[in-house]
């Protein structure tokens, strides 16, 4: 069997349901309760770096989580890495993990959308697919993978679609990586191989703005006058703005501040393509830049590695366009 370290986090998956239906933190994982069962499908190494809700969750904690399990990649220990996580922000906590980490060993993320004591409770059924996940030959040189639900999700295709349901997480435009069946994993693809990074600056504020009808200058103004380091913009459609906020993009650009646009739609991804004001091709000829299918959260992610890693402007548009 294969040798996995476990990394919990805390998370729904981590928490119970007292008698008021309210969902609480436990002291103790209810899912490490359950090692009988871990110890079917591998040799188990349980750690608890921290126990926290995920919208608690900051980059110092991901860079936490990527040096525990670099470490112990440089020293052999493990076959593969499993983290259980909340849902909120599992897919940016990912995404950061694949933008920051290039080892050959499997790294799956799971979480769970009930509680330890709720009926139809899914973590511990997800927490052993992720770990016979982790333990398939075939996962190993695929990243950072999300496993939730019977489905394999790459880390950067994979987003939170409902609130509750237990299917939440699911891949828009590609589709799942690749599906758990009761008696084998079954990958239908190869993810692309892309550059990572070992460092990022959690010092650099990159906010996030979503674009509305009728949208004002005025808090794009405002981060001009701050000198953020760069701006990610959820655009309407296939990444157009109204000519109402177009005076504050213009303050951001003469500030040298990067703006990278997607667009607020679930489906498919940006392009520059009409040339009325405020639209794509517009924007593009004023050196916006525009990102290959990712989403709000994680292009913002991808913008801070970018600048902490001294990317100009080009190698930006070249990073976004990958």
């Amino acid at each position: 069997m294969k040798h996995l370290l476990v990394i919990h986090t805390g998370g729904t998956i981590s928490m119970s349901q007292n008698q008021f239906s309210q969902v609480v933190t436990n002291e103790v994982n209810p899912i490490s309760l359950h090692k009988d069962i871990i110890n079917e499908y591998a040799h188990v190494n349980e750690i608890h770096p921290f126990n926290i809700p995920s919208p608690h969750i900051t980059i110092q904690h991901i860079i936490e989580l990527r040096n525990l399990i670099l470490q112990s990649s440089e020293e052999n220990k493990y076959d593969g890495f499993v983290i259980t996580h909340g849902t909120d922000t599992l897919e940016e906590t990912a995404y950061l993990l694949d933008l920051l980490i290039d080892i050959k060993q499997p790294i799956v993320i799971t979480g769970a959308m009930r509680s330890s004591n709720e009926i139809g409770a899914d973590g511990l059924y997800n927490f052993i697919s992720a770990i016979r996940v982790a333990s398939s030959d075939e996962a190993f040189e695929n990243g950072v993978m999300v496993v939730f639900n019977d489905e394999i999700h790459t880390a950067r295709n994979v987003t939170k679609t409902h609130t509750s349901n237990i299917n939440t997480f699911q891949s828009p435009n590609q589709g799942p990586l690749g599906i758990i069946t009761k008696d084998n994993i079954h990958f239908y693809s190869r993810p692309y191989q892309q550059q990572s990074f070992k460092h990022i600056n959690t010092q650099l504020n990159v906010p996030l703005l979503k674009a509305y009808m009728g949208m004002q200058s005025d808090v794009l103004k405002f981060y001009a006058e701050q000198n953020v380091d760069g701006l990610v913009i959820e655009a309407l459609g296939q990444g157009n703005l109204p000519p109402s906020c177009l005076e504050g993009i213009e303050a951001c650009l003469d500030k040298n501040i990067p703006i990278v646009i997607v667009s607020r739609s679930f489906n498919g991804i940006v392009s520059p393509v009409y040339a009325y004001e405020g639209g794509g091709y517009y924007l593009a000829q004023k050196g916006l830049i525009f990102s290959n299918g990712l989403n709000g959260p994680k292009a913002r992610l991808k913008l801070l590695v970018g600048l902490s890693n001294d990317m100009t402007l080009e190698m930006l548009k070249t990073y976004f366009e990958q």
